[in-house]
């Protein structure tokens, strides 16, 4: 494996203490939402704290995987619907739907962003609603807390899960079992995620979250990431293309197909194999 960048030596953006970061492992970032006593609802500096910081992400060479997961007792409440009701009696509402327009990453720059090619865990340490399933249906990989609650509850309220969420659990679910999700607004156990929507990976106790999560991510950096981000790029563009055939072409005419196809760890990979040994991956030129 690539040797790591130690994380004194990684300078992350300034950022709020809404939010916290931290590199418990090699090539890992662990990004924490920090507003426990409202159960980690996102705040604009939230968003922008998040934005900065995952851009940042995407653009170091020596980090290959993140994991998100939430401080306190849950995972994200989705949005602070306080200050939404503030805008919408202030006559926000026209604004808010240009904003979900113009802000491509979604809600707390996750639940719809789409130019990263490197791996999202999420570590669902408790809770989640509306905004903060969005963000869930969003990662690649989700690790659940046996005891977490997570729901769409939008239409109780009023609104709607416009970020992402909708069409995704459509996808993923079908669409009789995202209508009961959505439709009625109930929360779900962790457990009925994974086996009944199809959008949860594991379920453990509560303590082995983020153990699990990071054992994950550790076994993704055994794997070359220049192969690890490319075959993300062919399972995001599976979503946004027609036919296999359509999917495959604009797979190997990106960025990333390129890049692995050419890279120094594609030969190591091959030359490791023939010589019996672990390969020595090395981290991936910027795109």
């Amino acid at each position: 494996m690539a040797k790591a960048t130690s994380a004194a030596a990684l300078q992350p953006p300034a950022h709020s203490n809404e939010i916290k970061v931290s590199f418990p492992q090699d090539h890992v970032m662990l990004l924490t939402f920090n507003r426990p006593k409202s159960l980690n609802a996102v705040t604009p500096t939230m968003t922008d704290d998040i934005k900065a910081v995952l851009d940042w992400f995407d653009d170091e060479p020596s980090l290959w995987i993140v994991i998100i997961t939430g401080e306190g007792r849950a995972f994200c409440a989705g949005a602070d619907l306080i200050e939404w009701n503030k805008r919408q009696a202030g006559g926000g509402a026209e604004e808010d739907q240009k904003r979900i327009i113009r802000d491509l990453d979604g809600f707390a720059s996750i639940s719809r962003r789409y130019t990263s090619s490197k791996p999202i865990i999420a570590a669902v340490n408790g809770g989640a609603y509306g905004g903060g399933v969005e963000i869930i249906l969003n990662c690649d990989l989700v690790i659940a807390s046996e005891d977490a609650m997570l729901a769409l509850p939008e239409v109780k309220r009023g609104v709607v899960a416009v970020q992402g969420g909708m069409p995704r659990l459509s996808r993923i679910a079908g669409h009789q079992l995202a209508s009961e999700m959505l439709l009625l607004g109930r929360p779900i156990t962790a457990k009925d995620a994974a086996t009944r929507f199809g959008f949860v990976n594991k379920v453990v106790p509560k303590t082995e979250v983020l153990s699990t999560a990071l054992a994950w991510a550790a076994e993704i950096a055994q794997n070359s990431p220049d192969a690890v981000q490319s075959t993300k790029r062919a399972l995001l563009l599976a979503t946004r293309n027609g036919s296999v055939e359509d999917a495959v072409v604009a797979h190997v005419n990106s960025k990333e197909s390129k890049r692995a196809f050419t890279s120094e760890n594609i030969q190591e990979g091959l030359r490791a194999f023939t010589e019996k040994r672990k390969p020595a991956w090395k981290n991936p030129a910027k795109l």
